[in-house]
């Protein structure tokens, strides 16, 4: 009988954990999602997945954990709250905040740079419209300072960007706070940082971009159902939005089931992807920003360490609330 599956795995991520499980757990790794394999009954009492599997609501009575290899957990929550059984569920500690921040940036750059146009153009040497622009004295908005936001806000002012954010609960001593929409209307990049919750869910919709200056740069690394992609589409053929980077997607088990390959019709979510993907201003990544040697490293050990604690105690090292 196997202690633990581990869904949604890449070759890099297994070979990490394998290096830091005990030889005693017997643990299966399989690179599809749950929905990707279509089992009508879990392989093990414990598994693991990432945020791109929908597990089925028949698995809940016949499942003792879950463990999501991410620092986000909002899907566990609601899939304890729709299967309406306990189950204890477990989520990541911080191992990846510099990384999605460094990406974040990066993507900042790639915007303002207008590097996907000079890529495209290579072949006909033409510098014809990229003139781009410098980070140096641009505003940036950090929505969410948690702890990615504190790792933008900490880069940004390395680049001696001028930096407000945005948060519920201010904690960070080195910038100063605003309100969204006086933000928004402040800045140059917005970076959306912050959990999703029911008070975030489509928060950074239209309306409120909309106050911004034309030729806004916005980027989120954070969860996909905060600024609808409708909304977005809407923002950038206005031109209130001059730049868009996305790593996150609504619906993303059903945007990443399509690019897989494993569906064929497109929804409305996944027909503006397509639509938006190769415009020289839009960037879109497939939830990759936390993917960095060391935080591949840092995940690995936690994630083998919390399957280890809940073999040993049958909760997890950070229990998902309300589960």
């Amino acid at each position: 009988m196997l202690d633990v599956v581990f869904y949604e795995m890449f070759e890099e991520e297994k070979e990490a954990i394998k290096r830091f499980l005990p030889k005693d757990v017997k643990a299966q790794f399989i690179a599809q999602t749950v929905q990707g394999q279509n089992k009508s009954f879990p392989p093990a009492k414990v598994i693991s997945i990432r945020t791109q599997s929908r597990i089925p609501p028949s698995w809940a009575p016949h499942l003792k954990g879950i463990l999501t290899r991410s620092q986000g957990y909002d899907h566990l929550a609601s899939y304890c709250r729709e299967s309406g059984i306990h189950i204890p569920c477990g989520y990541l500690g911080d191992y990846c905040s510099r990384a999605v921040a460094e990406q974040a940036v990066i993507a900042m750059m790639v915007l303002l740079r207008k590097l996907k146009k000079q890529i495209r153009v290579f072949e006909i040497f033409s510098r014809d419209r990229l003139t781009g622009a410098e980070c140096r004295g641009r505003h940036a908005l950090i929505v969410g300072v948690g702890c990615i936001g504190a790792q933008i806000v900490d880069i940004a002012q390395g680049l001696r960007m001028e930096v407000k954010g945005v948060d519920i609960a201010p904690k960070l001593k080195d910038i100063e706070y605003v309100s969204l929409n006086e933000g928004i209307r402040w800045a140059d990049v917005v970076f959306c940082a912050c959990c999703l919750t029911e008070q975030t869910r489509g928060m950074l919709h239209y309306r409120v971009l909309r106050k911004a200056r034309k030729g806004l740069i916005f980027i989120n690394i954070a969860r996909g159902e905060i600024s609808p992609i409708e909304d977005l589409e809407r923002l950038l053929s206005e031109g209130i939005l001059g730049g868009l980077s996305l790593d996150v997607y609504e619906q993303e088990s059903a945007v990443a089931d399509y690019f897989k390959g494993h569906r064929r019709s497109a929804n409305a979510v996944i027909k503006k992807i397509l639509k938006l993907k190769d415009r020289d201003g839009v960037l879109f990544t497939p939830h990759n920003a936390f993917n960095t040697q060391e935080a591949l490293e840092a995940k690995a050990r936690l994630s083998a360490q919390a399957v280890q604690y809940f073999l040993q105690k049958e909760t997890f090292p950070l229990a998902v609330p309300n589960c």
